[in-house]
This record gives structure tokens, sequence and C-alpha cells, in this order.
């Protein structure tokens, strides 16, 4: 079980020295879209995650939507983020086979950052992140969407940091990972206060 400290710690997006998270052949989208809210997710996220099941069976020990299509009323990317958990993301021959003949594709591996993995899937649109049962990123995941779920006051200002964090980013001529740093202020301080709540800190 992680400890509130590793819960807490935010992580540095750098890749180490010489060390590249994106697989070859494969780059950060350029250009951001967020739209609104859409009924219909849930439902892509239901359909996406018997997929996986279908695919790994009870080698996947869960899998749980995250993210903005996670929050009701929430703007957000079109695309369903989805979270993972495999007994040993970096015995990939146990998981990534399977979910490859289902329609998944590998675009980034980060040994360095809880042995993360991240697929996507063109139909629903879809990010699913790929990590162990002791990762405390995916207790991270779940506890910022429950607050934006919890706080409307938070997810309007989460809103809010989006849309602006997408106009900057797509002026830039930037990509996925410019607009997740431009956003990640307010990520933290809204992170501040959930964990706070939770008494991790």
């Amino acid at each position: 079980m992680p400890t509130p400290d590793e819960i807490t710690r935010h992580h540095d997006p750098t890749p180490p020295k010489g060390c590249n998270a994106w697989v070859a052949g494969k780059r950060p989208q350029v250009g951001v879209q967020i739209v609104d809210p859409d009924l219909r997710w849930p439902e892509d996220f239901a359909v996406l995650a018997q997929r996986i099941v279908d695919a790994l069976g009870p080698r996947a020990l869960a899998v749980e939507h995250i993210g903005s299509t996670a929050v009701p009323g929430l703007a957000a990317k079109p695309i369903i983020d989805i979270v993972l958990t495999v007994l040993d993301p970096v015995v990939e021959a146990n998981w990534l086979p399977p979910l490859e003949r289902a329609g998944f594709e590998l675009i980034i591996r980060e040994p360095w950052w809880h042995e993360h993995r991240a697929l996507t899937c063109p139909d629903p649109r879809s990010n699913v992140h790929v990590f162990g049962p002791d990762s405390p990123e995916t207790i991270r995941l779940r506890l910022f969407r429950d607050w934006l779920r919890a706080h409307p006051e938070d997810a309007a200002l989460y809103r809010d940091a989006k849309l602006s964090a997408a106009t900057s980013s797509n002026a830039a001529s930037g990509h996925v990972m410019d607009y997740n740093g431009r956003k990640e202020p307010v990520i933290r301080a809204i992170y501040h206060r959930a964990f706070h709540a939770a008494g991790l800190l």
C-alpha cells in the first residue's frame, strides 16, 4: 500500500536524461480540442472496459474510468481515460498482446514512473493507463476524479483552466504535453485541497 508521502508527491514529467517515454514511431498529438460534456461518455467507457476484460480476463485486476470524461457535466477532450491495473506492468507479455489484438496500441512506456504504460484505441477514442496494484498514481487519479465529482466549484475551476490551456497551447502550435503543463498549477491546487480533506497532508 502506498504511503501518504508517495500519494501526495507530484511527478516531474521530464524523462531521465537519455530516456524517451514515447515508443518508436510515436509522438505527442499536436492540437487540443475541448468539447462540451457528452452523455455517451459513460457508455463508451463501458464498451471499452468490457473489451479490456474480455481480452484479459482475471489479468485485469481493475478497470476504472478516470479523467474529465468521468466527471458528469465537465467539458473534456473527447477521449475516454481509463486506468487498468495488472499484476506487473513490466511483464508485458502477460497483458499487452491480448490488448493489441483487441485494438489497443502501446504508445508510452515509462519504467521510471511507477512502470507506467499507456495505450490508445481509436473507437471509442481512449487512453488506457496501465499500472501495478501498488502504484500511488491509481489512488491519485481516483481521488482527483472523486473530488471533482463532489466539488462543482473545483470542477468549474478545472474546466476554465483546461479551456485556457487549450487556447494558449493551440495558439502556440503546442502538443498535448504543453497543454498538460499549462493546467498543472490548477491541478496541483485542487490536489492539495483533496489531499488535506483525505488526511494525507
